[in-house]
């Protein structure tokens, strides 16, 4: 099956180099390219792409507004974004997580790592550079002016396991490390981790991450559970 891809970056250059490396492989296929967030939403739903390469400062509407509208929109639940980044430590790829984007990558990245990415969000699997994203929560949170907390009472939807897997995500696990540390199958770790998403009511990992450490359940500098 051929994972329809949606490319969005105000650089031509940059969308030329991506679109050539993504055509090199037989899984994938660019199906649209867009300047602009506002034409991406347009392609999005025009191309009915699976996956969505955003950058974040373009004109007319940015990538996070862009990020915003695609996963607040029900007809788009199966559509995964990709945030594309100069710089990582950038409050904006916070807040596109937090809105529902699936992860980050930075434009920099090895081309063999954007094509693994690329088909670890459109699978729903693990969240990619999950070391690189806690990075990135850990620095925002534990800044002067942290983002407002989530009550710890929100998790109490979960299950005593559902909880452990969710500090296991925030600790930066994949499915298999998972199952590894609770000794489990990986079907059944991911079984665990799609329904503390349904739960919550997020539709990423990413977001499963930010509700982990908002509510207090990890903290930054925390290690992963053993």
């Amino acid at each position: 099956m051929t994972t329809r891809i949606v490319l969005a970056d105000d650089q031509a250059l940059i969308r030329a180099g991506f679109h050539a490396l993504i055509e090199s492989a037989d899984d994938l296929e660019v199906v649209g390219q867009a300047g602009n967030g506002r034409d991406a939403i347009d392609l999005v739903r025009s191309a009915r792409a699976d996956v969505v390469l955003m950058d974040i400062r373009m004109p007319v509407m940015d990538g996070l507004d862009a990020t915003k509208a695609i996963t607040r929109d029900e007809s788009l639940a199966g559509v995964r974004v990709l945030i594309l980044t100069t710089f990582e430590l950038d409050e904006n790829v916070l807040l596109a997580l937090r809105a529902g984007a699936s992860g980050f990558l930075n434009k920099g990245v090895e081309p063999t790592d954007l094509l693994a990415g690329i088909r670890a969000v459109a699978a729903g699997e693990a969240l990619l550079s999950p070391g690189a994203t806690r990075s990135l929560i850990n620095g925002f949170l534990s800044n002067p002016a942290p983002p407002a907390p989530v009550p710890a009472t929100a998790l109490d939807v979960l299950t005593d396991r559902e909880r452990e897997v969710l500090a296991l995500v925030a600790g930066g696990l994949f499915n298999e490390d998972i199952a590894a540390r609770l000794y489990v199958s990986p079907l059944t770790a991911k079984t665990h981790v799609n329904r503390a998403m349904t739960k919550l009511g997020v539709r990423s990992r990413a977001q499963l991450v930010i509700l982990a450490y908002e509510s207090g359940l990890v903290r930054p500098g925390d290690a992963p559970p053993s």
